[in-house]
């Protein structure tokens, strides 16, 4: 008769940090997704490029403020997402709070600026393919930036509540992460919607 081993995992930590943690790895499966849909959409913005004569195509470059002063946002906002990622591995609860009430402060206000952005495109979804492509690259990210300011109130939220418990810090260090590709995600798209125009 065959020996069973059975071993106690009552121990074990129920949440981790990093690739130690299933939400995580749920992230990088998401910003893979979310890459591979950025990618596909700046082939097509650069093929309509390369085969059009005339760039933009009935309209003029986008105005550069809405664009630039979300660059310089999105590029300060690093500071308080890592300082939130580090209270969030001390499991500093009132640091942790700050850290995302401001987050959710610059989601806000960087949404309000995506407005200004649209407005300032100098061209309509409908208007012609550089009108189409432009507004669905910016459309894109829009939904990549609500994504991540719907996740960051949540958790706000959530960390004013019972629901405060250890494994929050981890998702609030995924959340950080997340960020993080948000802005970097941004700044190839600002460099092609706002400058090759220009070339």
């Amino acid at each position: 008769m065959r020996q069973t081993i059975v071993r106690n995992v009552g121990d074990l930590p129920t949440y981790g940090y990093g690739p130690q943690s299933g939400p995580w790895w749920g992230a990088m499966g998401f910003m893979a997704l979310e890459g591979m849909g950025f990618a596909l959409a700046i082939g097509a913005y650069l093929y309509l490029y390369a085969v059009n004569p005339s760039w933009p195509i009935g309209a003029t470059p986008p105005d550069l403020w809405p664009g630039t002063a979300e660059v310089i946002i999105y590029l300060l906002s690093i500071i308080p997402n890592e300082m939130t990622n580090r209270a969030a591995h001390r499991q500093d609860l009132a640091r942790v709070r700050t850290g995302l009430i401001v987050m959710s402060l610059i989601g806000i206000a960087l949404l309000v600026l995506r407005g200004f952005e649209f407005a300032h495109l100098n061209t309509r979804w409908d208007n012609s393919a550089y009108g189409s492509i432009v507004w669905l690259i910016l459309g894109l990210h829009t939904t990549h930036l609500v994504t991540d300011l719907g996740d960051t109130v949540v958790l706000t939220v959530l960390m004013f509540t019972r629901h405060a418990k250890p494994r929050r810090f981890s998702d609030v260090t995924d959340n950080v992460f997340y960020w993080n590709f948000v802005v970097l995600a941004w700044l190839p798209l600002y460099a092609l919607l706002d400058w090759v125009p220009r070339l």
